[in-house]
C-alpha cells in the first residue's frame, strides 16, 4: 500500500469522526428540555421522619434469643451446605479455604493456629459469641471490615439461627442461648 492510499484511508476516517462530532453537537443544540417548575405527579410521602425509618430498619425482626430458641440444627445443617465449599464442620477435621467451625462457639476469633486470618480478623478479638455470629454472617464485611472471608451473607434472619442452632450443636451445645426478650 502506497503512501497516498493510507492518507486517503486515515483522512476518511478522521473526516467520519469530524463528522459524528458536529452532528452531535448539533443535536445538543437543537433540542433544549424545558422542565416544569412544578413536578407534574405528586407523591405523598407521608410525615414518617428518618430516624423512624431507620429505627423500623433495624427492629424488623424478632430478637436473636427468640430466633435461636426455636432455630432447627437439622435446617441449619442442609443451609450450612452453602459454607462446606469453604469450611468444614467435622471434629479434627482439616481447614480448607476457610477455618474448620467444628466448636466454634465461644472459641477466641482467629485462634486457629493452622490457619492465616486476616489482619483485620487478628485486630476484631474477643470470643465468637451467639450476636457475633450473627452479625458476621448477616454480612461478613461489615462486621468484620477487611475480612478475607468474600461470602454476601445471609439475609434471613431465620436461617442465621438455624445455623447457628446448628454449629452449637458441634461441640458446644453447654452455652445457654441469650434469653429470649
Amino acid at each position: 500500500m502506497n503512501t497516498f492510499e493510507f492518507n486517503k484511508i486515515a483522512g476518511a476516517v478522521l473526516a467520519g469522526a469530524l463528522l459524528l462530532m458536529v452532528i452531535n453537537e448539533i443535536g445538543t443544540m437543537a433540542v433544549e428540555p424545558e422542565y416544569p417548575e412544578t413536578p407534574a405527579y405528586a407523591i405523598d410521602i407521608g410525615s414518617v421522619a428518618t430516624t423512624d425509618v431507620a429505627t423500623a430498619e433495624k427492629d424488623a425482626g424478632p430478637p436473636l434469643g427468640v430466633l435461636l430458641a426455636t432455630a432447627d440444627p437439622a435446617k441449619g445443617e442442609k443451609i450450612f451446605k452453602k459454607c462446606a465449599t469453604c469450611h468444614n464442620a467435622e471434629e479434627g477435621a482439616a481447614n480448607k479455604i476457610g477455618p474448620h467451625l467444628y466448636d466454634v462457639l465461644n472459641r477466641p476469633k482467629g485462634s486457629i493456629s493452622d490457619f492465616s486470618y486476616s489482619s483485620a480478623m487478628m485486630e476484631k478479638g474477643g470470643d465468637w459469641t451467639y450476636h457475633d455470629l450473627n452479625e458476621f454472617l448477616t454480612k461478613p464485611g461489615d462486621f468484620i471490615k477487611g475480612t478475607k472471608m468474600s461470602f454476601v451473607g445471609l439475609k434471613k434472619p431465620e436461617d442465621r439461627a438455624d445455623i447457628i442452632a446448628y454449629l452449637r450443636s458441634l461441640g458446644k451445645s453447654d452455652v445457654p442461648l441469650p434469653p429470649a426478650e
